[in-house]
């Protein structure tokens, strides 16, 4: 196992700067999300919000359904209100 993520548990992928940790190696349980109707922009570009039982908020694209941000209502809550200030503006 690689050093740089055998004290992490990730899994490694191998980039020419070197060896990333991409994500844990653990196995999660399966996720039950309440998804809402997704909000589209132009071109197609389409995100959902959702919660699951416990809570927990989730933002998906419906690209990739697999794919989503997950933290508690209150983080979400402060990120997009940070992205509406402009905080993410250097990115467009």
């Amino acid at each position: 196992m690689n050093p740089r993520t055998a004290a992490t548990g990730a899994a490694a992928t191998t980039t020419a700067a070197g060896p990333v940790a991409t994500r844990p190696a653990v196995a999660t349980a399966a996720v039950e999300i309440d998804w809402d109707e997704a909000f589209c922009s132009e071109g197609a570009n389409c995100f959902r919000f959702g919660l699951d039982d416990t809570g927990r908020a989730y933002i998906g694209s419906t690209l990739t359904p697999g794919a989503y941000v997950s933290d508690s209502v209150e983080a979400l809550r402060a990120l997009i209100c940070a992205v509406k200030a402009g905080a993410a503006d250097h990115l467009l």
